[in-house]
């Protein structure tokens, strides 16, 4: 009896400790969420989309606010000026001043590209669904410059509606995100965005400039460059309206 009890207790402080460390890992990558996020800001930012024969940019102004509303607007080139998309809560539109329409993006298309770069919808709705509708686990930790890294896997959960069969993120300690790579459903690697540069801006440091690599061809890529950010600014919650995204107020 004596052995039983041993077993349930040992079974008992592992499970604990299982626990403790799932709550860790989770409370990771919702914090490099946040981090990026604050609890609300406006961001001017340039996209290249490189491919082996051509190359563009454009540049763009985009307001968060809490964790379910997101806007982008595209300043430059001058032919895309006004396409835009609106997150709100789950569901996500687009506009485009060439057909004057405000177009529900069906969920069935959220991990199609966003304006033809490697960036999906999904990474662009910057949907929280990795923190609640995933396992999290830290497979490892080191230091790189000085600086503690921590490299969590995150798992879908069985009955979650999700596009990858595993992530895997390395987060620093001051929750900036160096990597975060997307494998699919059958465990290959599809592609991967990487932090290239790290800078204080906006009272915090961030991940200044990004790349999303495809995994097939490194020729083939998408950056996204901060040029200026500002954090827990005063937005009305109007501008996250189909209204505002077609006739813009901001």
């Amino acid at each position: 009896m004596r052995k039983q009890h041993l077993a349930a207790l040992c079974l008992l402080v592992l499970s604990a400790t299982a626990t403790a460390a799932e709550r860790d890992a989770k409370s990771i990558v919702r914090d490099a969420i946040d981090h990026w996020r604050g609890l609300s800001s406006y961001t001017e930012m340039t996209m290249v989309i490189h491919r082996p024969d051509w190359e563009r940019s454009m540049t763009m102004s985009a307001w968060t606010k809490g964790e379910d509303h997101s806007l982008v607007r595209v300043l430059e080139p001058k032919k895309d000026r006004g396409n835009g998309t609106l997150t709100d809560k789950k569901s996500m539109w687009s506009y485009s001043p060439k057909v004057n329409r405000v177009i529900k993006v069906p969920s069935s298309m959220m991990g199609q590209s966003w304006m033809g770069s490697d960036f999906s919808n999904k990474d662009v709705a910057r949907s929280d669904e990795i923190v609640d509708e995933y396992a999290h686990s830290v497979l490892g930790v080191e230091l790189v410059d000085g600086v503690t890294v921590y490299e969590i896997e995150s798992i879908p959960n069985e009955e979650a509606a999700v596009v990858w069969g595993r992530e895997v993120l390395r987060i620093r300690e001051d929750h900036v995100v160096l990597d975060h790579a997307f494998f699919d459903q059958d465990d290959e690697l599809v592609k991967t965005l990487t932090t290239l540069e790290i800078a204080t801006m906006g009272g915090r440091t961030i991940a200044q400039r990004q790349r999303m690599i495809k995994s097939d061809d490194a020729e083939e890529w998408t950056e996204i460059v901060v040029n200026k950010v500002d954090y827990d600014v005063d937005i009305a919650d109007s501008l996250f309206t189909r209204s505002n995204l077609r006739n813009p107020r901001d």
